[in-house]
């Protein structure tokens, strides 16, 4: 979603590209993977954010949109497009940072181990997985990846969290994961809570995150409700056990925040 006239002129970003865009650290050169129509790329460039981006997709027909929106925004000096199947199509050291938004967590880590060098090379990746978000994290931790910085944005009525990672033998020097740069000493967040909600999103109480966190109480005690009322089914029962687990870690969660949700 951008908002423009001409895109001679500066472009707008969505909340949510816009908070992609302000986790990329500043001189960074970008790989937009999954780029679309290329906005985050054009809006990048335009801001001088990144000196340079390489926009890539693995269709043809948004790729061929994009280039249309880079000449027209003159930009075709510093926006080179690639078609490109996951990073099968990019050489290491074309880029210094990874971006890979708007596509499923499984897909998302498939791309990342399928070429595990590669995504090494980069000295960051911004991430916006758009589905089973706490297995994402897992395998972001279990493969030697450190979550830094995390965000999380509510558009139009959906939840959008979204993290930069750094390799974690580069990340040693840094606040690492499950530890805070705010002066206020908190105890670490266990890893089961972490890649449920967010290391940083819970360490820095983000206001968005607790609104996220009252839907999710809200669905499950409807839930668990409903299903304390029907017949005591095997399948019922396994599902109120399972209910029981993900209502116990919304509790921890909301203790972080010292609120209750009623």
């Amino acid at each position: 979603m951008v908002k423009t006239e001409k895109l001679t002129k500066m472009i707008t970003l969505s909340a949510r590209m816009q908070a992609l865009a302000n986790m990329v650290t500043e001189g960074n050169r970008v790989c937009d993977l999954g780029c679309d129509h290329g906005w985050l790329s054009i809006y990048l460039v335009q801001h001088k954010i990144s000196p340079c981006a390489l926009a890539m997709d693995v269709r043809e027909g948004p790729l061929m949109q994009a280039s249309a929106h880079v000449r027209e925004a003159e930009l075709g000096k510093y926006i080179t497009l690639r078609l490109s199947d996951g990073l099968a199509g990019y050489s290491s050291g074309e880029a210094d940072t990874l971006i890979c938004a708007g596509m499923g967590g499984p897909l998302m880590q498939r791309i990342l181990a399928a070429d595990e060098a590669k995504a090494h090379s980069f000295r960051e990746l911004i991430l916006q997985p758009q589905s089973e978000i706490a297995s994402f994290r897992r395998f972001l931790r279990e493969s030697g990846w450190r979550v830094l910085r995390e965000d999380m944005i509510l558009e139009d009525g959906k939840f959008y969290p979204m993290m930069r990672a750094e390799p974690a033998e580069s990340a040693l020097s840094k606040a690492p994961e499950g530890e805070t740069e705010k002066p206020e000493k908190r105890e670490p967040i266990p890893p089961e809570l972490s890649d449920r909600f967010g290391p940083v999103l819970l360490l820095e109480r983000h206001p968005v995150l607790w609104e996220f966190l009252k839907r999710e109480w809200k669905k499950y005690g409807e839930l668990k409700a409903a299903l304390v009322a029907a017949p005591g089914s095997r399948k019922a029962k396994e599902r109120l056990s399972e209910l029981s687990v993900e209502i116990t870690y919304l509790k921890e969660a909301a203790g972080l925040y010292g609120k209750g949700y009623d």
